[in-house]
């Protein structure tokens, strides 16, 4: 197999070469909230946040996987309790609309109210009406939890919702495109493998990390 091609140092190079795709002296105009949608997506947005003088937070969800197989995510349950489901492979497991919401509220309980107490004081998330949103993730594999990201935003206000990622998959442009306002990448790829292949160095980072060092700069 041929090895993919390295498209970034780190999450470091992937916050400078998004920057370098983001409109951000017509963005620095209009006032933004820019949410991170995952703990290795902090970085990146976070330092996206301070080149727009924008309000920074974090937006928790938590994946829901087929009964009986902890692999095979099926649906996303965000913090304000957006469900959004992957239809092709509930219909191939015959998984019960039932089933996939009574998985969604236990998960929300068990673990999205965790986060949202543990690394938010149990705050809701910043307050998004009438503000533009811009939504940071250090990529794609699948659309289906920028898609439940995108759907709290416009659930909870927001005037526009904008997506930001350093790399994505051919197939997620046109969904994500569907129902965001606007899409930025640096790369889009037709044979996409996962994000880890495309980054020289991506240690795993968690929420406490994310912390630490946003209280460091």
């Amino acid at each position: 197999m041929k090895e993919a091609k390295k498209y970034f140092k780190d999450r470091k190079d992937a916050a400078e070469q998004l920057i370098s795709v983001l409109p951000i002296e017509k963005m620095k105009k209009e006032n933004w909230v820019v949410l991170s949608t995952s703990s290795g997506g902090t970085p990146i947005a976070y330092e996206i946040a301070m080149r727009l003088n924008a309000e920074f937070d974090f937006l928790f969800t938590s994946k829901v996987f087929a009964p009986n197989n902890d692999e095979c995510e099926v649906a996303i349950v965000s913090e304000s309790e957006e469900v959004v489901i992957h239809e092709e492979l509930v219909k191939a497991f015959d998984i019960s609309l039932d089933c996939i919401f009574s998985n969604s509220k236990r998960i929300y309980d068990e673990s999205v109210l965790k986060r949202i107490h543990r690394y938010r004081g149990g705050e809701p998330i910043a307050d998004l009406h009438n503000k533009n949103v811009l939504l940071i993730d250090e990529g794609l594999n699948t659309s289906i939890t920028m898609m439940a990201c995108i759907k709290t935003a416009i659930n909870l206000g927001s005037k526009s919702v904008s997506v930001a990622v350093p790399i994505l998959p051919d197939v997620s442009a046109p969904i994500i495109e569907s129902i965001a306002d606007d899409l930025y990448y640096v790369k889009k790829l037709q044979h996409f493998v996962l994000i880890d292949f495309y980054y020289e160095e991506l240690k795993r980072v968690t929420y406490e990390d994310n912390l630490k060092m946003i209280k460091e700069k």
